[in-house]
């Protein structure tokens, strides 16, 4: 054997140990379910492409979503643990039985931001969620919610899809139209520059878990536009499987895709209050999860994100543990069962 042929010390541990192989939730490089780094036009063979957007520069209260991204790579390591340990995986929410090894997954890194400029990093963030469109199914973690804006309009151009609906998740309904202190570009906004995108309208827009306080009058708007609204009381008089089978409905009828965008301040702040905006009594995990479930399962959903995620305000951790278990169970339902 000579000596390019020998295998190296860490090469030999590694084929006399078979625990080697199982990386701990812990160890390693943070990519999205532990999944292969590639660049973001090289996706050949992956069904979904992740792509972070560490960006809090249209942010209208407190900033820090731009550490989202890096905390729910981190936390998803868990759920690759465990399928690697044990596997393959049973979920015991819903009975199935999971393989993450039938889903490929490229994590592509992050977007470039340009933090002092909000309209290059918009661009920017449109560019590579079309490049990862034109291949796979894309995932962004954010980052504030007006990033969910370019990352639309990226899926619609990359996809080349006439149409795309939207399933806004929120305690917000993001449609101010212009602010006299923040402009018409910020987290605040993000629905209504899709709406008025050439890609939508209103009428192709759904929204659940809205609580809190909206503008005057917003029932009527609602009503005028065609939005479909689906309140944080709608969903504990009708059940949230009932009311996100609706919207998401809704949002497909007569668009050729469906954009999922999750705003983790959806679910209440007890549970979740690592977010930049929190409203009390919001949606439960379990309904979250159960949001997820839905929406996984529905063919024409062709794009999500998991939005607003503010780590440092949660010191358990639990809100960007609970973002990462939302994103792999709508890409469970996608593409693992």
């Amino acid at each position: 054997m000579t000596d390019s042929e020998r295998p190296t010390a860490a090469e030999a541990f590694r084929e006399q140990h078979p625990g080697s192989e199982v990386e701990l939730a812990y160890a390693g490089i943070n990519t999205f379910l532990k999944s292969d780094q590639r660049d973001v036009g090289e996706l050949d063979g992956a069904d979904v492409g992740v792509v972070g957007a560490p960006y809090d520069g249209a942010v209208s209260n407190r900033p820090g979503t731009r550490y989202g991204p890096e905390a729910i790579r981190r936390a998803s390591a868990w759920w690759a643990y465990l399928s690697g340990y044990k596997g393959g995986l049973t979920n015991m929410q819903t009975g199935r039985q999971v393989d993450f090894g039938e889903l490929s997954i490229a994590d592509c890194g992050d977007a470039p931001v340009f933090p002092m400029d909000r309209a290059k990093t918009a661009e920017s963030i449109t560019a590579h969620v079309a490049t990862v469109a034109e291949q796979a199914f894309p995932v962004l973690l954010g980052g504030d919610h007006y990033c969910t804006f370019p990352a639309f309009r990226g899926f619609a151009e990359g996809s080349d899809h006439d149409t795309v609906g939207l399933v806004q998740i929120d305690a917000h309904t993001d449609t101010v139209e212009e602010s006299a202190l923040f402009g018409e570009h910020f987290h605040g906004s993000s629905t209504n520059l899709i709406a008025e995108s050439p890609h939508t309208g209103f009428e192709h827009v759904s929204q659940v878990g809205i609580r809190g306080y909206e503008s005057p009058d917003f029932f009527e708007f609602a009503d005028e536009t065609g939005l479909d609204l689906f309140t944080a009381h709608d969903v504990r008089e009708r059940g949230i499987r009932e009311v996100v089978a609706a919207a998401v409905e809704a949002a497909a009828a007569d668009t050729d895709a469906v954009y999922v965008t999750f705003d983790i301040d959806a679910v209440d702040p007890s549970v979740a209050p690592g977010t930049g905006t929190p409203v009390p009594a919001g949606l439960t995990p379990d309904q979250a999860l159960a949001t997820m479930e839905v929406l996984g399962g529905h063919d024409a959903v062709g794009a999500a994100d998991l939005m607003e995620v503010a780590p440092r305000y949660d010191a358990t951790e639990g809100t960007s543990r609970l973002a990462a278990y939302l994103l792999v169970t709508l890409l469970e339902r996608q593409f693992a069962e």
